[in-house]
């Protein structure tokens, strides 16, 4: 009997496997599911334990696996897919704007209309913050008409209101004489700027500003606003959650997790007490409501030394702990925006316009000192890079890091408007994630008449290089930047596909498919965000995140691509959301 013991424990834990298997909290039949792992990436169904992906598999295997307490879902025949995840993200600030005035980058207002849309904005109180004006989405076409805005704005019923347009971009923006007064922004600070800082307040020909503001410029202005509430962060918190969850969205980077509406974000220089929208996040965790993995990053001054990071571990160490809430790493501003008037990106050839070469906030000589000791740290560095030149530094800096070690940690580049063909080989061996906002690869307005007619046509032809990068090996992610943009995935994997607008098709060669962009907002995603281990794939012992659509996402047509709705969200095998199946 003794020689048999080894085969009677052997079939008891068999059985005991068996049994714990068989207790699936939630199983789903009969549907299409993506799962994002290469190694099962098809499955008819799913079950559910404790939160987590139990098993996926055939409706036969998954069945098995429900008792009588099981929750049983019929998905007839639905695509279902891991939960979405954006790489860029400032959700609280999205959250603020749902609630408050919005032109939401429409980009032919008439100057008449804006200003009846700002009085009626004016007198049902969601343009007020405190005795100042503002209305957030406002698009880059408008700084080009900064003295017709004078004309309107600084006389008559706004001579004594302070008036702010804030640019859809969130880099740009225009004040009117009394909000410029209230900033301290006049042709004397002009003056005294030094030269790299001049570009980033506008001017008249006589010298004095004329309300166009870009960068530091905009930060001036954007400090001179009154602070928001906590109260009124966590109403945004609560807002950018639930319309997150409507998009299909569980999991966010918030590349700027430290810096509060109004501080002065493009030139920070953080303390320990710039902790930015983190307490709105610890308390819609602390009501049991953040249904999402929000990965915060703090922002690093460009020109921070490694001793600096010490004080942004103190803040990560205040927040550590909190249910969905991660603090993986830093954001840095390698430079501006690209496009007229603003041109604060770093480029390799000058604009056309100006022969300036925009700003390069990054010191080059010690920018790799930065990246290597965040990497030495466990941290990812996230980098805001929107000019060729600024690519090309920001592949350098992160180039050090590498040679210093072999970490594995998945530094990213975001935005990536202009790359130099000499950088796309350089992603991979260096294991950099391109973090792209691939809504914005359009020929709309934007693109065609406020960045063509001033960057060289070399640079041109290599706006929004998906399909180069791809080709040369590297990883793509998929970020929105809300609310700079929509977050809605649907309409940047239908524009990657097809990169069309309303003025043409952006360079057809740098197209790419769905399968890639599917893979860019779950797996890829996950690991951008440093969560690869516990989201973005429907491997069994992930979290159990998942998307239910209105339609199968791998075999509809192209143009019907943008049009997808979300039917039903789940986070940790809980429903978030949901519209009638």
């Amino acid at each position: 009997m003794k020689g048999f013991t080894p085969t009677l424990l052997a079939m008891a834990l068999a059985f005991s496997s068996m049994d714990s298997m068989a207790a699936a909290d939630l199983v789903l039949l009969n549907g299409k599911l993506y799962t994002a792992d290469p190694s099962q990436p098809s499955a008819q169904a799913m079950a559910v334990e404790d939160g987590k992906v139990l098993k996926v598999g055939t409706d036969a295997e998954i069945k098995a696996l429900a008792d009588a307490s099981t929750q049983v879902i019929d998905l007839a025949g639905k695509r279902l897919l891991p939960g979405l995840i954006d790489t860029h993200s400032h959700a609280i600030f999205g959250g603020l704007e749902m609630t408050s005035a919005n032109l939401d980058s429409e980009e032919n207002v008439a100057l008449a209309d804006l200003e009846k849309r700002l009085r009626g904005w004016r007198d049902d109180g969601t343009a007020r913050h405190g005795d100042i004006l503002s209305v957030a989405g406002v698009s880059s076409t408008y700084w080009s008409k900064a003295e017709e805005l004078g004309r309107i704005f600084n006389n008559g019923e706004w001579a004594k209101v302070p008036v702010v347009f804030m640019g859809s971009d969130h880099h740009t923006g225009w004040a009117n004489q009394a909000m410029l007064d209230r900033a301290g922004v006049n042709a004397a600070l002009v003056a005294s700027l030094p030269e790299a800082e001049k570009g980033t307040v506008g001017t008249s020909k006589d010298g004095k500003p004329n309300g166009f503001v870009v960068d530091a410029g905009w930060d001036r202005i954007a400090s001179a606003m009154p602070p928001v509430s906590p109260e009124e962060l966590l109403r945004a918190g609560e807002a950018a959650v639930k319309y997150n969850n409507s998009q299909g969205i569980t999991a966010w980077m918030d590349p700027a997790a430290n810096a509060a509406p109004g501080e002065a974000i493009f030139a920070l220089k953080p303390t320990e007490k710039s902790v930015g929208v983190l307490p709105a996040y610890k308390a819609l965790a602390d009501k049991g409501e953040l249904s999402a993995h929000v990965a915060a990053l703090l922002v690093a001054n460009p020109k921070s030394r490694p001793a600096d990071l010490d004080t942004l571990d103190k803040v990560r160490q205040r927040f550590q702990g909190i249910p969905n809430l991660t603090l993986p790493g830093i954001k840095v501003f390698a430079d501006g925006v690209l496009e007229y008037p603003a041109q604060s990106a770093a480029l390799i050839d000058p604009y056309n316009n100006s022969q300036k070469r925009g700003e390069l906030l990054i010191d080059p000589a010690h920018f790799g000192e930065l990246v290597s000791a965040a990497d030495a740290r466990g941290w990812l560095v996230h980098i805001h890079a929107i000019g060729d030149r600024a690519v090309r530094d920001s592949l350098n800096g992160i180039e050090q890091a590498r040679k210093d070690r072999q970490s594995g940690i998945a530094h990213s580049i975001t935005h990536l408007q202009l790359v130099n063909p000499k950088e796309f080989a350089r992603f991979k061996p260096l294991d950099v994630i391109a973090s792209m906002q691939l809504l914005w690869a359009s020929g709309d307005e934007y693109t065609l008449d406020m960045v063509k007619p001033y960057v060289s046509a070399f640079a041109f032809r290599y706006q929004y290089p998906a399909h180069s990068l791809l080709q040369q090996g590297a990883t793509i992610a998929g970020a929105s930047d809300w609310p700079v943009s929509s977050p809605n995935p649907w309409q940047a994997i239908h524009q990657a596909i097809s990169r069309e607008g309303p003025k043409g098709v952006l360079n057809a060669d740098e197209r790419i498919d769905r399968e890639t962009m599917l893979q860019a907002y779950t797996l890829n995603a996950a690991r951008t965000i440093g969560l690869e281990q516990r989201i973005g794939s429907l491997t069994p012992g992930k979290q159990a995140d998942f998307i239910i659509l209105d339609r199968d996402v791998l075999s509809v047509a192209d143009k019907d691509l943008a049009e997808t709705r979300v039917l039903k969200t789940y986070f940790a095998g809980r429903e978030v959301f949901s519209t009638p199946l």
